[in-house]
């Protein structure tokens, strides 16, 4: 049984913008997580920046309350550009 909390990591690659989630990994503190994500996860220079963080402080909705927590959104429907016409010009 491991003792030490369990970390999420994330990278930004060169390319990306926004970090990805890549894999998990135990540690003691943040400091160590780090050092064991960026050994474990960038040994091929793959990224530029790590996120690590403790899966207890993650909050997640659960795929099982997927239709109370979502449904909600579908009647919103300016939220999506459907309806908009699009400027030939534009050559979309």
């Amino acid at each position: 049984m491991n003792l030490l909390p369990l970390w999420e990591v994330f990278v930004r690659t060169r390319r990306g913008l926004d970090h990805k989630h890549i894999g998990s990994l135990h540690a003691a503190d943040g400091a160590q997580a780090l050092q064991a994500a960026r050994d474990t996860y960038t040994r091929r220079q793959e990224g530029v920046s790590i996120w690590v963080v403790e899966a207890s402080k993650i909050h997640a909705s659960q795929f099982e309350d997927n239709a109370s927590f979502f449904e909600p959104a579908e009647d919103k429907v300016y939220r999506h550009p459907t309806f908009y016409d699009v400027p030939d010009e534009l050559n979309l």
